[in-house]
């Protein structure tokens, strides 16, 4: 029986999804376990890197089962996973503290004190923006606060890097995650001696940087016997979900823009060397030995529709509760909504950001302000699209993935907002894909990974309206100037 099927693992901050597919890019199968969250103090968002291993022990597991495919028709598995998260390790390698996660915000005056000094010239090492979310910060305010787990700690890891240790015995980090701590010198493809410095860390307590195209050792043979897989099954360590997630929707020529919106929202391109904007708005992460994904990452996406739906419509579902803004005008007749109910990443870089509606009136209602907020959300990706603009040329399509990308409503706005093609992908799982198809290139069943075009099963596609590009075009720029308006006062 030929071997025909590729997994890929994705190791997300809401869960751990573990996709089967076939060499064309179909799901057979999914199997997906949702991660616990902490937040011991305001501001702060942890989770159990040991509870996250297991989940993903169970995922490749079920998956399997659900596929009823037989192990030896398996190729290989790649990784995925988010980015940002930071576990303080013992000598032995046992983590001596939760890890941190992208959300937790504890190192915010630190951002701010190197945002007012020197912190462009560190952005424009690395890439990676001055902000909490990143390692790098996380770092110096566990340094600068006495932080006990850190002061005992022997080695410094991502949850991913945690869970290569645990199945592999080796400490291993992809170029992709190397970049997201902010330590990374993506020029060099080294840490960078001046952030280590900075961070108090030492480059022995750090992982070995590798490729993404890494085939780690076999895997440990109890951990293998749990998934029921067999031990010589090629494990790929695989890149960062952000970059595989481009990857995987087919966004990697000049002009090719993925959009994912899910709980949070990011706009991608891939681009050569390192490229950094002057504004401190975008983020460059390493990819590959030669390129790099340019974008920016925004907090709110699904989750500031969900703060929405539970304030306006809590009974509904949530296609119906978005069906409510179909017949509001582009614009929510006055209505502006600025959707920093989370804070912000790009493009303001901001953790102390509000959210505000914005020109109510006695004659909205609740479907006014549905149509805001996903306006709002829009026009935020928008605002990091022009940032990304002056980078890399206009977009000439959007590829699209995360769990908007199932409102006809949503996609058609997004269209027009940008005034370009949007295409959809059948599946939503991008990031597990690419993370499969780097596997099968790690393995050679495939030869480059712009191949992966060829394999991508198409879903629908939306064009722009004339006339409702026109008329958001005019909205936008009054969303622009009252970003610039309010935001003087967070």
């Amino acid at each position: 029986m030929s071997k025909e099927f590729v997994i890929g693992l994705d190791i997300g901050t809401t869960s751990v999804k573990a996709c089967l597919f076939d060499l064309r890019g179909h799901v057979l199968a999914e199997a997906e376990n949702m991660n616990t969250f902490f937040y011991p103090q305001p501001g702060w968002a942890e989770q159990n890197p040991q509870e996250i291993e297991q989940s993903a022990v169970q995922a490749l597991k079920e998956v399997i089962e659900k596929a009823g495919v037989q192990v030896s028709q398996l190729l290989a598995v790649g990784f995925s996973a988010a980015m940002h998260s930071l576990v303080c390790m013992d000598s032995e390698l046992n983590p001596l503290s939760p890890a941190l996660i992208w959300a937790d915000g504890r190192s915010h005056e630190q951002a701010e004190r190197l945002l007012a000094g020197d912190g462009y010239s560190l952005y424009a090492k690395t890439g990676t923006p001055i902000h909490p979310m990143t390692p790098f910060l996380k770092l110096l305010w566990m340094k600068e606060t006495g932080y006990e787990p850190y002061q005992q700690a022997a080695y410094f890891m991502s949850i991913k890097e945690y869970m290569i240790y645990r199945w592999f015995g080796e400490q291993f980090i992809d170029y992709s995650m190397a970049s997201a701590t902010g330590l990374f010198n993506p020029s060099t493809l080294n840490w960078e001696a001046e952030l280590l410095e900075l961070a108090g860390v030492k480059e022995e307590q750090l992982s070995r940087i590798v490729p993404p195209t890494t085939i780690l050792p076999a895997i440990r043979a109890d951990v293998a016997a749990e998934m029921g897989i067999p031990q010589d099954l090629p494990f790929v360590i695989g890149a960062a979900d952000g970059q595989l997630a481009n990857l995987g929707i087919g966004a990697i020529l000049p002009g090719e823009v993925a959009v994912s919106a899910g709980t949070s929202g990011a706009i991608r391109q891939v681009t050569h060397g390192t490229v950094v904007n002057e504004k401190h708005e975008t983020f460059c992460y390493a990819f590959t030995a030669d390129t790099s994904i340019i974008g920016g990452a925004t907090n709110n996406g699904g989750i500031a529709l969900q703060w929405a739906k539970d304030l306006l419509d809590s009974e509904s579902s949530f296609p119906a509760f978005l069906q409510k803004a179909e017949h509001v005008p582009p614009g929510a007749e006055g209505i502006l909504f600025l959707p920093y109910v989370n804070g912000e990443r790009a493009p303001l870089w901001n953790q102390r950001a509000k959210g505000n509606f914005y020109g109510v009136t006695l004659a909205h209602r609740k479907e006014h302000f549905i149509r805001a907020v996903l306006e709002g959300i829009t026009f935020n990706l928008y605002q990091i699209g022009k940032a990304l603009e002056r980078l890399a040329g206009a977009p000439k399509c959007l590829y699209v993935n995360g769990g908007l990308a199932r409102s006809p409503l949503w996609l058609q706005m997004l269209a027009d907002i940008f005034d370009a093609e949007v295409q959809v992908s059948e599946s939503h799982h991008s990031a597990a894909w690419g993370a499969a198809w780097m596997a099968l290139l790690a393995i050679e069943r495939v030869e480059t990974l712009g191949d992966i075009k060829k394999n991508i099963p198409a879903g629908n596609r939306f064009y722009p309206d004339e006339e409702n590009s026109a008329r958001y075009q005019e909205i936008y720029q009054q969303y622009e100037q009252l970003v610039r308006d309010i935001t003087k006062h967070f």
